[in-house]
């Protein structure tokens, strides 16, 4: 579980109920009203609906359980596991490397391992790579689309709402005593928008987007790691070269382990 995203939402939310708890003549009794909701979250996922396929929509709640249970890929590992692969190349030759298959997890690496030992050309490997890649990216992208447009239609949606409490109130105005509590309840539309925009939708889309650009570094690193392979080069160098791409205090710790 990411505890940044339960964290950072949970703490959120707390602080909107106590500043409503702590504020002069506030109640919690003021801040719902069920209609004002139902424009809001009803208006936003109608506008989606309109906005994408019926796959992309219904897939959305397994986009969010990605937000709260990413399965991020660490590169350290990556890295060193792909050392191993080298110095098993450079020492027995690559297509000892067809042995090594049945302990890779990864799809990705073993689909470019298995490309190495069957000899392909690197040019077209590595483009075989990159446009894996640019899949993967793109699925990222509709999938992080979602929540965009979520997160850009339900203030919208709020402000909508928000006019029609006025349009309603103006059309009360014989009634003085009406009329505040009636604005009121004409706010609270856009309160709902901007929260559940800025709140949830729009931070989610965030969430993503880095998981992305993290599991895009991981296979870049991986593209770098089989040509290198397949290309013959020195274990120690493929290890420099790859360790450029990991923080400095994990390269010390694997040179560490290495010694």
């Amino acid at each position: 579980m990411d505890k940044a995203s339960v964290g950072g939402l949970l703490a959120g939310i707390a602080l909107l109920l106590i500043a409503i708890a702590i504020a002069p003549g506030s109640s919690f009794a003021s801040f719902i009203d069920y209609p004002s909701a139902a424009v809001v979250v009803g208006g936003a996922i109608s506008a989606c609906m309109i906005a994408f396929p019926l796959g992309p929509f219904f897939a959305m709640g397994k986009i969010v359980m990605k937000v709260f249970f990413p399965k991020p890929q660490e590169l350290a590992p990556v890295v060193k596991q792909l050392v191993e692969f080298a110095e098993v190349a450079r020492r027995e030759g690559i297509l000892a490397l067809e042995g090594k298959t049945a302990d890779i997890e990864d799809p990705f690496i073993l689909m470019g391992i298995q490309m190495a030992v069957d000899g392909t050309d690197a040019e077209l490997m590595e483009t075989v790579l990159r446009t894996e890649m640019e899949a993967v990216a793109g699925r990222h992208k509709n999938g992080k689309s979602v929540l965009d447009t979520m997160g850009r239609y339900a203030p919208a949606f709020g402000m909508i709402g928000t006019l029609m409490g006025l349009i309603i109130m103006l059309g009360n105005m014989d009634d003085p005593e009406a009329i505040g509590p009636g604005m009121a309840v004409a706010l609270i539309t856009t309160l709902y928008g901007a929260v559940v925009s800025n709140l949830f939708f729009l931070p989610f889309a965030d969430k993503l987007s880095y998981y992305s650009r993290q599991e895009q570094m991981v296979r870049e690193v991986i593209v770098r790691g089989i040509i290198s392979i397949q290309e013959g080069d020195n274990p120690r160098v493929l290890e420099q070269k790859l360790q450029t791409f990991l923080p400095q205090n994990q390269r010390g710790g694997d040179k560490e382990e290495a010694a």
